[in-house]
């Protein structure tokens, strides 16, 4: 890694002591990851754990043939549910698809299982996230159990926003349904009562929260 690169880690994961970035330096690889593109299958043995420098990566459930969106690694992030796949030794439970172009650190799994027991600022960082997961969590089942799909297509396009800084964004129907479990002629109807309220406007490729 140059440079360049380890000021960012740095940066980016400030809770690291000197010790284990010099390891990670050392040991890890930095990937640039293009778009759209499957980084962890359901089933798979975890090899690597990311840790995101630029991009977003979305973690998806499958259920009854049907894909959930669980949540988003963003800059700064890692992915706990193969962090806790890495320690129990077993298949990953999720999968994984890059957002948009990805830039993530690749720490091998055999490294990890060490540094938690030498380093505990990795545990910190991983609790931390743990946190902030389980959060998320109970909001998408809040959201699953209690909101109308009104409301969770509207919270979806407002999460997408901020996750990806753009307004409009480029999703289709099809997406939007495969990402919320739901059919897409149930999405353009939603969707199109959306705009009717002037919530939404609906672009040729892209829709944009008003």
């Amino acid at each position: 890694m140059d440079e360049s690169t380890e000021l960012s880690i740095r940066k980016a994961f400030p809770l690291l002591n000197k010790e284990l970035i010099k390891e990670i330096i050392e040991q890890a690889t930095v990937q640039t990851i293009p778009a759209n593109q499957l980084i962890l299958k359901e089933g798979q043995y975890v090899k690597v754990i990311p840790l995101v420098l630029d991009g977003l990566i979305k973690v998806f459930s499958k259920y009854d043939d049907k894909d959930l969106l669980l949540y988003y690694i963003e800059p700064k992030e890692s992915c706990v549910m193969s962090f806790s796949s890495c320690l129990k030794d077993e298949p990953s439970k999720v999968f994984a698809i890059t957002e948009e172009e990805t830039r993530a650190i690749l720490l091998p799994v055999e490294k990890v299982v060490k540094w938690i027991k030498q380093y505990p600022d990795i545990n910190t960082l991983f609790f931390m996230q743990y946190n902030s997961r389980y959060s998320e969590l109970l909001d998408t089942i809040n959201h699953i159990l209690f909101d109308s799909l009104d409301k969770r297509i509207f919270t979806f396009l407002e999460e997408r926003i901020r996750v990806t800084k753009q307004n409009p964004i480029k999703i289709s129907h099809r997406q939007i349904a495969s990402e919320l479990g739901t059919a897409r002629e149930v999405v353009s109807r939603i969707l199109k009562r959306l705009e009717t309220e002037g919530k939404i406007k609906q672009h040729t490729n892209s829709i944009e929260i008003l």
